[in-house]
Formats: structure tokens, sequence, C-alpha cells
């Protein structure tokens, strides 16, 4: 996978973001700020102008530039933590011009270290990380077993979405949502539909080359 096929992947999760925008506010509303939507549409779409200003050179520098632009035009947590994600998945994909699905698995385990460091998140505290952590390790699962890269970003995708419509029944336990305790219960959490959006953009890339 080279710089092209990385930005299309940028370009991808903006279109799916901007589909979704209203769809993801309505589950914040139900649970948080009313704001995810809109927030991510804003930062995606100022991280395609950065991209389109100043275009990367390598996949890991898509990431990081990715990364700072979500960081400086999201609110709320989601802008710190989706840009951690990226930022350290590029810096963990370092100066190569192309990238395999194991290097792309390891930038990913990379980027949801820092983001559990960061949000203080653990599987099951219905935050983006019940989606997040299911698809990396399902994409490292099967990498190991030598699928291909389009049978592994599904695998992942559909990791993600399971992983997000399993939030339902949890209790919140972490941000904005943990202070309606019991009232969470029964709700997806809007950061871990974002994040299956993220995967579903990954297969729908590599889909369409």
């Amino acid at each position: 996978m080279d710089t092209a096929f990385f930005t299309d992947w940028i370009d991808e999760i903006a279109r799916l973001v901007t589909a979704e925008r209203d769809h993801l506010t309505e589950l914040d509303a139900a649970i948080g700020d009313a704001d995810h939507g809109a927030n991510l549409d804003r930062g995606f779409t100022a991280a395609r102008a950065t991209l389109s200003a100043r275009p990367p050179g390598t996949p890991g520098d898509a990431l990081v530039l990715l990364g700072g632009a979500l960081i400086r035009k999201v609110g709320g947590a989601s802008g710190p933590l989706y840009g951690t994600l990226f930022r350290q998945a590029g810096k963990a994909l370092g100066d190569a011009p192309r990238v395999t699905p194991a290097d792309l698995a390891g930038a990913l385990e990379a980027g949801l270290r820092a983001v559990r460091e960061l949000g203080h998140a653990e599987d099951g505290d219905k935050t983006m990380v019940d989606a997040l952590a299911p698809a990396v390790r399902a994409l490292r699962e099967a990498v190991g077993n030598g699928e291909g890269e389009r049978a592994a970003f599904e695998a992942a995708s559909r990791a993600a979405q399971e992983g997000a419509s399993a939030t339902i029944p949890l209790r919140a336990r972490k941000g904005r949502a943990s202070y309606l305790g019991e009232r969470s219960v029964g709700h997806i959490d809007p950061g871990a539909v974002s994040s299956s959006l993220i995967m579903q953009a990954l297969r729908v890339t590599a889909d369409n080359p």
C-alpha cells in the first residue's frame, strides 16, 4: 500500500463521516453532547484540505498529518483521541514509501495503545476502544493466518461493527456518558460507531484500488 492508498482511505473516511454525520449526532444526543457527527465531519474535512495543500510523501506522513488536523479541528475528547490514534500509527509506519497489511496492523496497535493511555479506557468501558480493539485484533489475526489484504480488512471491519453493536448493553464507565449511570445502558456508543466507519472505509478502499 502506497501513499495514494492512504490518502484514498482518508477521503473515504471523510465521505462516510459526512454521510453519517446526522446519525452520529443523534447517537451522541442520547448519551453525550450531541456534537460527535458535526465535530468529526469538521475534522476530516479539514484533514482533506490539509493533505490537498501539503501532499504527504509517505503513508506514515499521511496519517501524521491527519492526526494533527483532527487534534486542531475536532472539539471534545474525540479530537485528541482520534488524532493520537492516527499520529501514533503514522509514526509507527516511519518513512517507508510502501507498507504491508502487517505493517498497518502494527501501526494501529501502537495507535490503540496510545488511545488507551490517553483515555484510560479498556475493553467494555463503552468507548471507541470497544470497536477499535477487536478490529485491530482481527486484522492482526488475519494477517498472521496469511489472509490477503481485502480479506484482512474485511475481517477488521466486521469486528469493528460487532464491537460497536456490543456496546449497547454496556454501562458507560468513561466520558460524559458515564455520568448517566444505568441510563447509558441500551444505547450504542457513538465513538465506537465512528471507529467502525474508519475500518469500513479501509475495507472499501481496498475493494476499489
